[in-house]
């Protein structure tokens, strides 16, 4: 079993900045592969970027330059930096990890990008 909670979230002005966190507690030593997703309101729940534990990443393109993924072993905790905020990034931001074929998610964070 594993738990994941974001934190971070908020209302920002487009062109700012936000840091999310997602602390992972519970069977975490072999968890390889950490992510974080987002959904819009009306649309798919979308992959923004994902972390493996040799420190390699991938992003989305409409993320990329923009946003980046980290992870600190030591505390068990994955980061998401957002810098240069749209409005397009409005979303409910979810942690996930996959662990012995299953699939655990947190409950997410909201991110408000205004005008």
């Amino acid at each position: 079993q594993v738990q994941l909670v974001e934190s971070g979230g908020g209302l920002v002005q487009a062109g700012g900045s936000l840091r999310l966190s997602c602390a992972a507690s519970g069977s975490i030593f072999s968890i390889n592969v950490m992510g974080w997703y987002r959904q819009a309101p009306g649309k798919q729940r979308e992959l923004v970027a994902v972390i493996i534990s040799g420190g390699s990443t991938n992003y989305a393109d409409s993320v990329k330059g923009r946003f980046t993924i980290s992870r600190d072993n030591a505390k068990n905790t994955v980061y998401l930096q957002m810098n240069s905020l749209k409005p397009e990034d409005t979303a409910v931001y979810y942690c996930h990890t996959l662990l012995g074929g299953m699939d655990y998610w947190g409950k997410g964070t909201l991110v408000t990008v205004s005008l």
